[in-house]
């Protein structure tokens, strides 16, 4: 199979991906925000793939904000559940590229700091890995 991404769907894609970056980052201010955001971009743009294309895409319109981490994840949360259904309605094999993709990026963010997760960020990276798993 292969993917058919309109514009709209492939800045979903981004959107979702990037947005779990930054509530990962968001959520632990105990650590260095900018670390956990510049170790999970540089894992996404690093993703293999029609995905990893799709990520590595530099297209304006990716846009995650919000004056509080739960003002974040009330956009990013659904963001990756929908697109996790967008794909799995494709290619269910880019679907799981996608998840696992998203996962490394977490991971990647929360140990940026000092090497493992804080209690913070494990309870996000959990919240994502539910959002992922909800399609």
């Amino acid at each position: 199979m292969s993917l058919t991404l309109t514009a709209q769907d492939k800045l979903a894609l981004r959107t979702a991906a990037y947005g779990a970056v930054t509530l990962l980052a968001a959520a632990d201010v105990a650590g260095s925000p900018h670390k956990a955001a510049t170790a999970g971009s540089l894992s996404l743009y690093s993703a293999t793939g029609p995905v990893g294309h799709v990520l590595a895409e530099k297209k304006p319109g990716v846009e995650v904000s919000g004056t509080s981490v739960a003002a974040i994840a009330d956009h990013v949360l659904p963001a990756l559940t929908a697109a996790m259904s967008l794909l799995n309605e494709q290619d269910p094999a880019e679907a799981g590229n996608f998840r696992d993709t998203v996962l490394v990026a977490v991971e990647a963010a929360a140990q940026a700091a000092n090497g493992r997760p804080s209690p913070t960020a494990a309870a996000m990276i959990r919240k994502i890995t539910e959002a992922l798993d909800a399609a």
